[in-house]
């Protein structure tokens, strides 16, 4: 018969089975949290097509995939509207005989601190005023 324990301790141990642990604790999970991150996930998903809105494995990697998307695509956006505002000053700017770079070169030169984004609305919605911005650097 195995026992691990000396002395008066016998009882601990029943026939030839193991003794019993006594400092080991239950396993815990924290299921409250597994499930409350589990339902942020789902709710993310919502609106997806199939099954990416409602499987757990499927969802995690379809909502995981959409914010890396999302925040590669704020960057790019930036970037898009940028080159819009520079496309749309160009098309003003070559209405008054010169390109965009002589023009934001004379901007700078004369002091208007106009932004791309204004120039490019004043440009677009308001070619009297634009014009006057032309002018003023000539």
């Amino acid at each position: 018969m195995f026992n691990p324990v000396s002395g008066n301790e016998r009882s601990y141990s029943i026939g030839r089975h193991r003794p019993k642990k006594l400092e080991t604790m239950p396993r815990s999970v924290n299921s409250v949290a597994s499930r409350a991150r589990r339902k942020r996930v789902l709710e993310l998903a919502k609106g997806f097509f199939g099954r990416k809105k409602n499987v757990w494995t499927v969802a995690k990697n379809a909502v995981e995939k959409g914010l890396v998307y999302a925040y590669r695509d704020r960057k790019a956006k930036k970037r898009d509207f940028r080159s819009l505002w520079i496309t749309r000053i160009n098309a003003g700017a070559r209405l008054h005989g010169m390109s965009y770079s002589e023009l934001m070169g004379k901007l700078k030169k004369s002091g208007i601190d106009l932004n791309r984004k204004v120039l490019a609305d004043l440009a677009m919605n308001h070619p009297e005023a634009f014009e006057a911005v032309v002018k003023k650097t000539k």
